[in-house]
C-alpha cells in the first residue's frame, strides 16, 4: 500500500515539479552560505567546490535535494556511523536508521550535538532543515512522522553522508 508521503513525492517527481520548484520556489536567502564564523569548520566557496563532488556541493552547500532512490546508503544495513561528507563529523548511528520507504536514508535521532536545524520555506511549504553542527552543510530535513521512540524522521540526502562501518 502506498502512503500519502510516497504518493506526493512520487507525483511531484513524475510531473517533473521537483526541479522547477527547487529553482523557482527557493527564496534567495536559502542559497546563501552560512554566515562566516557560524560553525567551527569554515571554508571559502572555492575550497568547498574543490573538496566536494558536484553532487555533494549541490546538496551540502546549495541546500538542494538528491533524487530519491538514488543513494546506495538507503539500502546500507551494516553497523556503523554516518558522517558528514563535507567535514567528517559523526552524525547518525546505524542503530537509529530505519526504512521509511521514501527513497532517502532515514533515522529517528541524530548523535548528540551533531546537527542543527533551521526553517526552510522552499517548495512552497515550511519544513525543518537539518545541517551539520560542525560545518553548517545541509544534510536533509526532519519530519514528525517517524517511528518510536522519538516519532521523528530525519530524512537525509545520501550524497551528504559517508558511511563508516563499525
Amino acid at each position: 500500500m502506498t502512503t500519502r508521503r510516497q504518493f506526493l513525492v512520487g507525483a511531484a517527481t513524475t510531473l517533473g515539479l521537483g526541479g522547477v520548484v527547487m529553482w523557482i520556489g527557493r527564496p534567495e536567502h536559502m542559497n546563501a552560505a552560512p554566515p562566516p564564523g557560524a560553525f567551527p569548520v569554515r571554508r571559502t566557496d572555492a575550497e568547498w567546490r574543490a573538496r566536494l563532488t558536484p553532487a555533494q556541493y549541490h546538496v551540502l552547500r546549495q541546500q538542494r535535494t538528491e533524487r530519491r532512490f538514488t543513494s546506495p546508503l538507503d539500502h546500507e544495513h551494516r553497523r556503523g556511523t554516518y558522517r558528514c561528507a563535507a567535514c567528517g563529523n559523526p552524525l547518525f548511528s546505524s542503530e537509529t536508521k530505519f526504512d521509511s520507504g521514501t527513497g532517502w536514508p532515514s533515522f529517528w535521532t541524530p548523535l548528540s550535538d551533531a546537527v542543527g536545524t533551521s526553517i526552510d520555506r522552499s517548495w512552497f511549504m515550511v519544513r525543518t532543515e537539518v545541517h551539520c553542527a560542525r560545518c553548517g552543510s545541509h544534510i536533509g530535513h526532519v519530519f514528525p512522522d517517524g517511528p518510536p521512540p522519538t516519532g521523528l524522521r530525519y530524512c537525509m540526502n545520501g550524497v551528504a553522508l559517508e558511511f563508516q562501518p563499525a
